[in-house]
């Protein structure tokens, strides 16, 4: 059977083709939803665990002596919120930079040396930042540190907002490039005031990807701020962190501790949560202002 559309004739679609592709969209369907249980098993038991240790003690106090009920990982959130500042504050201009470096400006054998840097820094295990930085920072500084700490995890965190924001530059039509250039507007103009603005939702997402990434990170924040009991306000003294104070916690025999842990871990997958899915609806409503 053929229906006509204008000049051509279209086959309809068999009754086996339907079939293989009503099979396949199931088997697709089946695949996703069997990736997802390990993710629901571990999100509930984390929600489970942790949801006993969050109240207003838990945000608001420092840590008990071991043993005693109560306490909070007050110094672990202000520590984090310190670290992650040194963080964004360096990694987000030299990884936009970096992309907009990469995408209108470079050529030939640095841009390649620049993309192999970054690639090989986005593959390297966590560890070996912090073994690097410790070696570079905290024995130039003669002490652990939020700075250092900070700077660990810029390297961590630089190539992936520099690759995402040069691919995210690359979708910019070449037609708003061409149309401020014919008008006698400066390259440097150009990509700041149009190309920059245009893919902002999507550099935006980038960041966000690198804050999720560097916000769990355990091994590199052990090597360079050490960790600390106490709030601490200064970037050159050691400085906790909610992924370290959950290391540490996690491995006593104190329920109370163990308790404070499992929030600790509740906190960071809530924030891993909301960062991915925010990313998630900005990567997508970039997609549709460039198609």
């Amino acid at each position: 059977m053929a229906i006509a559309v204008g000049s051509r004739p279209l086959q309809a679609v068999s009754r086996a083709r339907r079939l293989k592709d009503r099979g396949f969209t199931a088997l697709l369907w089946l695949c996703a939803g069997v990736a997802l249980v390990p993710l629901v098993l571990i999100v509930s038991y984390v929600v489970r665990r942790g949801i006993a240790a969050l109240d207003a003690a838990f945000f608001t106090n420092t840590a008990l002596p071991a043993g005693l009920p109560g306490g909070g990982m007050l110094q672990a959130f202000v520590g984090s919120g310190l670290i992650m500042g040194f963080a964004i504050l360096f990694s987000v201009p030299l990884g936009v930079l970096t992309g907009l470096y990469l995408s209108e400006f470079a050529r030939g054998r640095v841009a390649s040396l620049v993309r192999f840097v970054a690639e090989i820094l986005l593959s390297t295990p966590s560890i070996v930042a912090g073994a690097f930085v410790w070696a570079l920072v905290v024995v130039a500084l003669g002490s652990f540190s939020a700075l250092a700490g900070g700077i660990a995890l810029t390297v961590l965190m630089w190539p992936i907002i520099a690759r995402a924001t040069e691919e995210v530059l690359r979708l910019v039509p070449d037609e708003l490039r061409e149309g401020a250039l014919a008008l006698g507007v400066p390259r440097w103009k150009v990509v700041l005031r149009i190309v920059l603005p245009t893919a902002g939702a999507g550099v935006f997402t980038a960041i966000m990807l690198a804050v999720a990434r560097g916000l769990g990170e355990t091994a590199p924040i052990l090597l360079t701020s050490l960790g600390n009991d106490f709030v601490n306000t200064n970037p050159l003294a050691p400085t906790d962190a909610v992924p370290l104070r959950v290391y540490f916690y996690a491995q006593t025999p104190f329920e109370t501790w163990k308790t404070l842990a499992w929030g600790g871990a509740l906190m960071l997958l809530l924030a891993v949560l909301i960062l991915s899915i925010t990313a998630r609806v900005l990567a997508n409503r970039q997609l549709k202002r460039t198609a």
